[in-house]
């Protein structure tokens, strides 16, 4: 049962980035403008252009390897990096910004966890193994 309850906290983890994701490539692609409208969104907390298609990039690829539990280990590490970088520079300038810094710092040390315990049942990983 334990091994089960890993596998929903990992996915539990996971959407919250690649749906995100999704929600925002939707946005983008049903406004002519939303590639600019996203740029200025991040520009706003004061990161340049490259940080709108990085992170699309980050939440996408390595969300969607969490979600599967594709090289569970790096992905899990490369988000909680993610999730401190997006709440010291960004959760923590909106109103209301430390009750969100402190839950995407949560988020990470979940992300630590999950990397630290990464042989999960009905993950990719394991399926390789298996072979």
């Amino acid at each position: 049962m334990n091994k089960y309850i890993e596998v929903l906290a990992r996915i539990l983890l996971a959407q919250i980035f690649f749906v995100a994701v999704l929600i925002v490539i939707s946005q983008i692609t049903s406004h002519p403008e939303g590639y600019k409208a996203y740029s200025a969104y991040l520009g706003g907390y004061g990161l340049i252009g490259i940080f709108a298609p990085l992170t699309i990039f980050i939440q996408f690829v390595f969300g969607l390897g969490l979600l599967l539990g594709y090289k569970t280990k790096i992905c899990a590490y490369v988000l909680a990096f993610y999730a401190v970088f997006i709440a010291l520079f960004m959760k923590l300038q909106e109103p209301g910004g430390l009750i969100l810094t402190l839950q995407y710092l949560a988020i990470a040390g979940g992300l630590i966890m999950v990397a630290l315990h990464d042989k999960m049942a009905c993950s990719l990983d394991n399926l390789k193994k298996i072979k």
